[in-house]
């Protein structure tokens, strides 16, 4: 059972990106109104803007929370080719603010020669360190050695990905027996750029990222990409959004069998295909536990997916940009790559929304979804889409929907 509202998000322009911080308390929105808005949920559960203010002199693309741990920081990215810290400060006692918070600007990164598409905060456990991608088909990992002073970054890292980058996911796993590794889509349209995704491992040897795999089998424009959490698993898995959304697993090959020195190997394969939305994907998020896909696209809806104990991936679950279920289409879709359309086109019965842009919250899934991996959720499970109201291009309408889902057993996944 879900429960949607909706929230008047009052931006003057296309909303591109919405971000929870760690605990779900906490919400960011940026447009192409070249601004970017916090959201505060209150004791009542409602959400309300404590913030809003420009941050860039272009559309911003994306915004994201770093962890807790250092504060409650956010990064943006633009079409101006820059990316942006913002620290949010509480007014000291001398301040004409006092014991109001406000955020200010720690640094602007200006290394992009073109538009930065996105930017990412690493895991809390590699310290404070922020990646960008940009369509100059380069990465850039800075680091800030100070996490007491923001607006000191070092440019650590450039990786060259020779294609127009597109969306970038850094693995979250924290188990030593997995290096550092991020992963980059590109939307590349020249047709020289074949393979869309590419993956780099970091190599304590030469203290450099290297390119570890490309999955061939993709060659559409990729919009998202998203490592799941690991949580304890031998394998990586990877969700890609493209014309359709994609699954991947990647099993590291035996270092005995690989390359002295060399980058990690991997078994990569395809365990799930969907081409349900019938159009583009725009997002997909894992939940916390990695056992729940969300994904949006132009098709105005918001799928869940979830593997069972077989690991065969099914959807168990379709909203609509209006938050209420698709009747009788839960179950659609199984995890055959070569899927071919299996749900009708609902672009005209939801007079042209669009829920293109979404977030999963990061904590609201109990430690009992470890264990109940197909059982019972015990808590809310809540995540947000934005839902882009117009297509008519002289007119922008903007607002977001949450969504709420109350504890279900979902039957067919046991």
């Amino acid at each position: 059972m879900f429960v949607a509202r909706s929230i008047a998000a009052d931006h003057k322009d296309l909303i591109h990106d919405v971000s929870f911080d760690f605990h779900g308390r906490r919400m960011a929105t940026c447009s192409s109104d070249q601004s970017v808005k916090v959201w505060d949920k209150s004791e009542s559960g409602d959400w309300h803007c404590t913030a809003s203010w420009k941050t860039h002199s272009g559309s911003v693309w994306r915004v994201t929370w770093a962890h807790p741990e250092f504060g409650q920081v956010l990064a943006s990215c633009s079409f101006d080719r820059t990316a942006a810290v913002w620290e949010e400060i509480v007014g000291e006692s001398n301040d004409k603010l006092r014991g109001q918070s406000h955020w200010v600007k720690r640094t602007t990164l200006v290394d992009s020669r073109t538009s930065v598409t996105d930017v990412k905060f690493a895991p809390k456990h590699m310290g404070l360190m922020l990646a960008t991608c940009s369509a100059d088909g380069i990465v850039r990992i800075y680091e800030a050695p100070d996490v007491m002073n923001l607006s000191q970054w070092s440019l650590q890292h450039e990786i060259s990905c020779k294609l127009s980058c597109s969306c970038i996911s850094w693995n979250p796993s924290s188990s030593r027996a997995h290096s550092p590794m991020i992963a980059v889509g590109s939307d590349d349209s020249s047709p020289n750029a074949m393979a869309k995704v590419q993956i780099f491992e970091y190599n304590e040897n030469t203290r450099k990222y290297a390119k570890a795999e490309t999955l061939m089998t993709v060659t559409d424009p990729v919009h998202d990409i998203a490592f799941a959490p690991n949580l304890g698993r031998s394998f990586h898995i990877l969700a890609i959004a493209t014309k359709d959304v994609r699954i991947f697993t990647l099993k590291p090959v035996r270092k005995e069998l690989t390359s002295s020195g060399g980058p990690t190997k991997f078994e990569i394969h395809i365990v799930a295909q969907f081409d349900n939305h019938n159009s583009q994907v725009w997002r997909v998020s894992w939940n916390i536990t990695g056992t729940v896909l969300a994904s949006s696209g132009d098709d105005g809806c918001v799928r869940l997916w979830k593997a069972n104990y077989m690991d065969n991936w099914k959807c168990t679950g379709i909203l609509k940009g209006n938050g209420s279920p698709v009747n009788g289409n839960s179950q659609q879709g199984n995890s055959n790559p070569s899927l071919g359309p299996s749900i009708p086109n609902l672009q005209n019965s939801l007079n042209g929304s669009s829920s293109s842009r979404l977030c999963l919250i990061k904590h609201e899934v109990p430690f009992e979804a470890v264990v109940w991996r197909t059982a019972v959720f015990m808590k809310v499970f809540p995540f947000a889409a934005t839902i882009l109201r117009s297509f008519d291009w002289s007119f922008y309408c903007s607002e977001i929907s949450l969504f709420t889902e109350f504890p279900f057993c979902d039957q067919s996944l046991r």
